[in-house]
């Protein structure tokens, strides 16, 4: 078994970090997660949640956590602030314009998702941002190369954006072992084959990590500490 400090953390020379993925990739718990990182890192972190398709699991239900590790969540406030509405804050375009820190965009995963993306192009400077995209094997739209490159052609061309990277993160939720993680891990190195995009780094919650293989996995590992609930598990928790 590894433990999770023996793999390299993600690290990046860009200050904006777009994190696209579909329903049930898990982009926003590495969004969220990926956030923490940066500000353990000695960051100043700001993560924006963007995903207008999505009403559950989406980062800023873990706003008051980021606020404790110092992370501003860029959201609606008062009563809009958990709205099922594709509201944009304006503080968003000048985090972009800015790129002061590290900002984190979380954004749905399909063309509807990435329309937003498109309101906000221009204020992306060229060479300048990473956008990855959070590839699950386990989900429809991304269990092979030919579906995931489409799903690709589809958000650059509806967010005016390309991608520069790629994360591998499949899972079976609770039931995810070390087998379905290199899974998983096999159709992302594919798509960089066919891309050219590199692999950013791979993620996986941290009982997984320990259980993978350096040799296996030689790239970045972001160990994840599940932050967003089902509804039904937070009522649970409570």
């Amino acid at each position: 078994m590894s433990d999770s400090a023996e793999f390299s953390s993600p690290s990046f020379s860009q200050n904006v970090i777009v994190i696209v993925g579909g329903f049930g990739s898990g982009k926003s718990e590495v969004s969220v997660n990926l956030a923490r990182l940066l500000a353990r890192s000695g960051n100043q972190v700001s993560i924006a949640d963007l995903d207008i398709v999505n009403p559950y699991f989406r980062s800023r239900e873990a706003a008051a956590v980021l606020a404790t590790h110092g992370i501003k969540s860029l959201i609606p406030e008062g009563a809009f602030a958990m709205a099922d509405l594709p509201i944009i804050v304006p503080e968003i375009k000048t985090a972009i314009q800015r790129a002061e820190g590290m900002l984190i965009l979380d954004v749905g995963g399909d063309d509807t998702g990435a329309r937003v993306l498109s309101s906000l192009a221009d204020a992306f400077t060229p060479g300048q941002y990473e956008l990855l995209l959070v590839l699950n094997a386990y989900r429809p739209f991304t269990a092979d190369v030919a579906g995931t490159l489409k799903i690709m052609g589809e958000i650059e061309t509806a967010g005016k954006l390309k991608f520069t990277g790629l994360i591998s993160n499949s899972h079976l939720i609770e039931q995810t072992t070390a087998a379905e993680v290199l899974h998983g891990l096999n159709l992302t190195r594919q798509v960089s084959e066919q891309t050219g995009l590199p692999v950013a780094f791979v993620s996986a919650v941290e009982s997984v990590v320990r259980q993978l293989d350096r040799k296996k996995v030689p790239y970045p590992v972001l160990a994840i500490d599940r932050s967003l609930l089902k509804p039904w598990e937070r009522s649970a928790s409570a």
